[in-house]
């Protein structure tokens, strides 16, 4: 028997990996919506739109994404932010950093990261 591998979605860090995972690393826009609510779903929203037409399959270059948790801030039972750092390897080009910060709560259908945000190094 295979155990599955990834992020608990049924944790906030979980969720916000998950998130991470969706949206920078696989560049799932749609799947990452799925685990927003509020802001955040709104800017996945948008950047969906801004997107149209253009395809991700298994012929777009994708840059390596790996990431680590820098700080994890709990807000009560309900709500935590997370720090991460992320090394960013495009295929022809020099490897760049990036801080991405998540909001995550605790929705009446499960967490949902409701705010994130990219901060240049």
């Amino acid at each position: 028997m295979v155990a599955a591998c990834g992020p608990d979605r049924g944790t906030a860090r979980g969720t916000a990996e998950s998130f991470l995972d969706a949206h920078y690393v696989a560049i799932d826009l749609e799947r990452s919506r799925d685990m927003t609510a509020g802001l955040a779903r709104h800017k996945v929203s948008e950047e969906i739109r801004l997107t149209e037409g253009v395809e991700i399959d298994d012929t777009t270059r994708q840059p390596l994404i790996r990431y680590e948790l820098l700080e994890e801030r709990p807000s009560g039972d309900d709500a935590a932010q997370y720090l991460y750092e992320a090394s960013i390897s495009p295929e022809d080009a020099e490897t760049f950093e990036r801080r991405w910060l998540l909001t995550v709560r605790r929705e009446p259908d499960g967490w949902r990261v409701t705010n994130y945000e990219e901060i240049a190094e």
